[in-house]
């Protein structure tokens, strides 16, 4: 389903980078949260795995923010369809858990967005889903 646009180039950009991954990175589960709508999904495509609902994307980050001491993300490649609301971005995960181990991931995301917020998002990940 399309969705009139909401947000330009830019604000696609800014949703993505600046008020998903930045709060991702800083583990700030409610910033992260409002990026979404309630009725959301998240699939990591790779894995088939899917999460429907606000609360169980939730869920989905506590246990990721739990996982690792350090979450960066970074070397970001957008491309952004604003006449329909939509953005990819192809980036590097860096993953660094409390014992010092480091997973690195290079990943894509496709979203699409609705009145400013996620509606569907779709994750291509190059290794082990850390997403669960």
């Amino acid at each position: 389903m399309q969705y009139p646009p909401s947000l330009d180039r830019d604000g696609l950009i800014d949703l993505a980078l600046n008020r998903y991954f930045a709060r991702v990175d800083a583990k700030d589960l409610g910033k992260v949260l409002d990026c979404f709508h309630d009725t959301a999904h998240l699939t990591v495509q790779t894995s088939f795995t899917r999460h429907a609902g606000k609360a169980a994307i939730a869920r989905m980050f506590e246990d990721f923010f739990g996982a690792y001491e350090t979450i960066v993300h970074q070397d970001f490649t957008c491309t952004v369809d604003a006449a329909n609301g939509r953005i990819s971005a192809s980036f590097e995960a860096v993953l660094t858990a409390a014992d010092g181990s480091v997973t690195r991931l290079h990943n894509t995301n496709f979203w699409r967005v609705r009145d400013g917020k996620f509606e569907d998002v779709a994750v291509y990940m190059s290794g082990a889903n850390v997403l669960v």
